[in-house]
């Protein structure tokens, strides 16, 4: 089965239930709902927002909820905050994991984001994914496999964005 990239900035952690990427809302509401319904139409259903509450940012989970409501769709959003190019201390690390699992154990599918998808993602995408297959080193391979999908990997050829995040995934443990 194949399964669709609503944009060209995410890619497939765990295809049709684990997607990672960018900030899907936009400076303005009509690109906002035009993104999220894009995500809904790949069957998105739980959105875990890394980033930190900040002036720049439009928030979108009220247009989330209004554009999931016209089709009968219920969604969740979470906001988990990582500061910017910063790593989470272990217990928040823990946190962020845990609710991933949740979500996906009451059958969503996920989208974890930051701003760009690169930093606060990838960390917690490599972790979730050491977990899963026993190492930080494959699955640092395994996302920069996954990475090459991202249009912005001209600018950002790797992910995660600094050595800290990287070190974390090599070192997490369950």
């Amino acid at each position: 089965m194949r399964y669709p990239r609503p944009h060209g900035n995410c890619y497939w952690v765990q295809p049709g239930s684990l997607m990672a990427g960018e900030y899907p809302g936009e400076r303005f509401e009509f690109e906002s709902r035009t993104r999220l319904n894009n995500l809904l139409d790949a069957g998105l259903t739980f959105f875990l927002d890394l980033t930190e509450q900040r002036s720049e940012l439009t928030s979108y989970e009220i247009w989330l909820k209004e554009e999931a409501l016209k089709r009968n769709l219920e969604v969740g959003y979470r906001r988990m905050e990582i500061i910017d190019a910063d790593i989470p201390t272990d217990a928040l690390m823990q946190d962020i994991l845990a609710q991933i699992r949740l979500s996906l154990a009451e059958g969503h599918c996920v989208y974890v984001h930051c701003w760009g998808g690169i930093g606060r993602t990838g960390t917690v995408v490599g972790c979730y994914l050491a977990e899963q297959v026993g190492s930080g080193e494959e699955a640092l391979r395994q996302m920069n496999v996954m990475w090459e999908v991202m249009e912005k990997k001209w600018r950002c050829p790797s992910t995660p964005q600094t050595q800290a995040q990287t070190e974390m995934v090599r070192r997490w443990r369950r």
